[in-house]
């Protein structure tokens, strides 16, 4: 996001504007555009701790289904 950021204020810079001229006069609306769709530090953790989640319950499932199928009706196969 931020060579992004650098290139257009580069490239008005480079057409003799001014930063207000770039971003118009509401600074924080143009900075809320620009991050609108960008994923947050929390996004990340939270999408580490359910790939995490999701390979513990699997390997859960995994051994519990494995002790279920090898046992029936109390003659082990």
């Amino acid at each position: 996001m931020l060579p992004g950021i650098v290139d257009l204020f580069e490239e008005g810079a480079a057409s003799g504007k001014g930063v207000l001229e770039v971003t118009g006069n509401d600074v924080a609306a143009f900075c809320d555009d620009l991050i609108k769709d960008s994923r947050t530090y929390a996004d990340t953790c939270q999408e580490s701790v359910d790939q995490e989640v999701s390979k513990a319950m699997k390997k859960f499932m995994d051994k519990t289904n494995k002790g279920i199928g090898g046992y029936r009706g109390g003659k082990s196969n």
